[in-house]
């Protein structure tokens, strides 16, 4: 048989991978550094094209047996909006009180941007996806909540690359936010996420900067066996 022949099939020719070259590297490694949680956000308006060209970087993102299990819920009504923020109110309020000796700093912290940020959204992990058929997740099924976590990742990247700021509010009760919500309370949340536009650029985590804590150098986190 010959490569004429009409009845030889010929496997695709793989696309050849980019070179990322030294310049490359250089800004990614910039964007790691000036990669911000935002508290801090101006009125823009964050366009639905701009939010879901970030989904679509998300789904980019590993997961375990390539489940894909998380589920990204935007938040638009303003009900919800105000609950969300009642419980953020009492959740810190809690957390404040078992600050002790570092309340007065603790206090002086903006830890959100809910009344501020013109995008909020919620993620969730399916606690079970058929999505996967269970690969690799038997023993540590946490690998799923894991999954959404770098997928939000991804988004925080793309964002701040196209001038864009993302804050994770974790100080919420997470059974009242799933009925804030509406979502089935199997699914694990997360996270609640402000985007948008950041009202200033810090090349220094705010936390750093208001002396709650310093970043660690990569030797002090490393362990060796």
């Amino acid at each position: 048989m010959s490569l004429s022949d009409p009845g030889l099939t010929l496997a695709p020719r793989p696309h050849a991978p980019p070179e990322f070259d030294a310049g490359f590297r250089g800004q990614l490694h910039q964007l790691f550094r000036w990669r911000r949680d935002v508290r801090h956000f101006r009125p823009d308006p964050v366009s639905h094209e701009q939010f879901h060209a970030l989904l679509d970087v998300a789904n980019l993102a590993p997961s375990v047996g390539l489940s894909q299990p998380w589920r990204f819920v935007t938040v638009e009504d303003e009900g919800r909006r105000e609950a969300i923020r009642t419980n953020f109110q009492h959740a810190n309020a809690c957390a404040l009180a078992s600050q002790g000796k570092r309340a007065g700093l603790y206090a002086r912290l903006k830890l959100e941007g809910l009344r501020e940020a013109p995008c909020q959204f919620a993620l969730f992990s399916l606690p079970d996806p058929e999505q996967g058929h269970g690969l690799g997740r038997q023993t540590m099924p946490e690998t799923l909540a894991y999954s959404a976590v770098m997928a939000v990742y991804s988004v925080w990247l793309a964002a701040r690359a196209e001038g864009l700021g993302l804050g994770w509010v974790s100080i919420l009760e997470p059974e009242a936010v799933a009925g804030i919500l509406d979502i089935p309370r199997e699914w694990k949340f997360l996270g609640y996420f402000c985007l948008g536009y950041p009202r200033s650029e810090a090349e220094t985590p705010e936390l750093e900067s208001e002396g709650w804590e310093h970043r660690r150098e990569a030797d002090i986190c490393l362990i060796r066996r």
